[in-house]
């Protein structure tokens, strides 16, 4: 039989869950992501402490190898809004140049299917567009 002496106790000094994941997801998207007031919405709660806190946050794989990851799944649904906000976060960051994400298309076309590839076009050029012009700012 265990008491409450047995269980571990929670530092103070230590940030929560959710605090962890507010920061990861800043990291992640270099900060054009911003967390929302923990209580917001169950959903986000539940983002923050789970993927972001404990997912993105595991140390096996950087995070541009699980952004790459999560490229190639957005390339296989054809999800635009979600390629921009991953190829802005990738150019941001420094994980990937201009012309290493165009080479992710190329080679995730014949694997997720050209249909779904080809609106991402559009897509990667605003991106680096869009990089391009803050770089010359």
């Amino acid at each position: 039989m265990s008491d409450e002496s047995d269980r571990p106790q929670a530092n103070a000094d230590e940030p929560s869950a959710y605090e962890r994941g507010s920061a990861k997801i800043a990291e992640v998207y270099d900060g054009n992501v911003v967390a929302m007031p923990e209580g917001t919405m169950p959903f986000y709660d539940v983002m923050m402490k789970s993927l972001f806190a404990e997912v993105w946050d595991r140390d096996v794989l950087s995070i541009r190898d699980r952004r790459l990851l999560i490229m190639g799944v957005i390339a296989a649904q054809g999800k635009t809004d979600v390629w921009k906000i991953q190829a802005g976060a990738a150019l941001g960051r420094g994980e990937l140049n201009a012309d290493e994400l165009r080479e992710t298309l190329i080679m995730l076309a014949p694997y997720a299917g050209y249909p779904n590839v080809a609106p991402l076009i559009m897509e990667c050029e605003a991106v680096i567009a869009e990089a391009a012009t803050e770089a010359d700012d």
